[in-house]
């Protein structure tokens, strides 16, 4: 659910960033029928969430929640994670999140039709309620934990991780400020051996 962290790593280029976008839907093998521009952005998302499960500091993020929510822990961390970077934009971009936000709806129309059907029917959803940018305010969070936990049937009851946000915020902040900085600089390298890997950036390879 971290989908802005996994769109602002992708760098310039809208195919690897939609690549990047749905990866999570694409499973094995699959990618394998894509794109190469479409390929690099879901091999760049899974090392993405390779280093991430792997490193430290997430771990120390999770372990916080464990307890309470269990498996649900990771998923709850992407989810805070990107409220810090919505929340601290400026830090990382000189373009101003709400035309960051927009281009990337743009890029999503401009592309449908190599989207998945699955990102097909959540976009409506995704733009409607203006995730990305929600993303930056409590309120915005409690939003999606609250539908995540609906998705669990309840049963996680990740909509109560919000009050563990606000309780723990200062410390969650700290780690995702120390942890993101270390995953920027991994994404920009793997992103270069993914680029000498799959050479192929023709702007019309769809």
């Amino acid at each position: 659910m971290n989908f802005l962290a996994h769109i602002y790593l992708s760098g310039d280029d809208e195919l690897v960033t939609l690549g990047n976008f749905m990866a999570d839907g694409i499973k094995g093998k699959q990618y394998k029928k894509f794109s190469p521009r479409l390929k690099k952005g879901i091999l760049l998302h899974r090392s993405i969430d390779t280093f991430t499960d792997a490193h430290p500091t997430v771990r120390q993020s999770t372990r916080r929640l464990h307890a309470k929510y269990s498996h649900y822990s990771g998923v709850i961390v992407d989810i805070l994670y990107d409220h810090f970077l919505a929340k601290n934009w400026q830090q990382y971009s000189k373009v101003p999140l709400e035309q960051f936000v927009s281009d990337f709806y743009d890029s999503l129309d401009r592309h449908y039709d190599v989207l998945t059907n699955s990102i097909q029917h959540m976009i409506p959803h995704m733009i409607a309620d203006n995730w990305l940018l929600s993303y930056a305010k409590i309120s915005g969070i409690a939003t999606v934990l609250h539908n995540m936990n609906r998705r669990t049937r309840n049963r996680s009851g990740m909509d109560r991780a919000v009050e563990d946000l606000q309780e723990h915020y200062t410390d969650f902040e700290h780690e995702f400020t120390s942890f993101f900085e270390e995953l920027r600089a991994f994404s920009t390298e793997r992103l270069e051996e993914l680029n000498t890997e799959f050479p192929d950036t023709n702007t019309t390879d769809l």
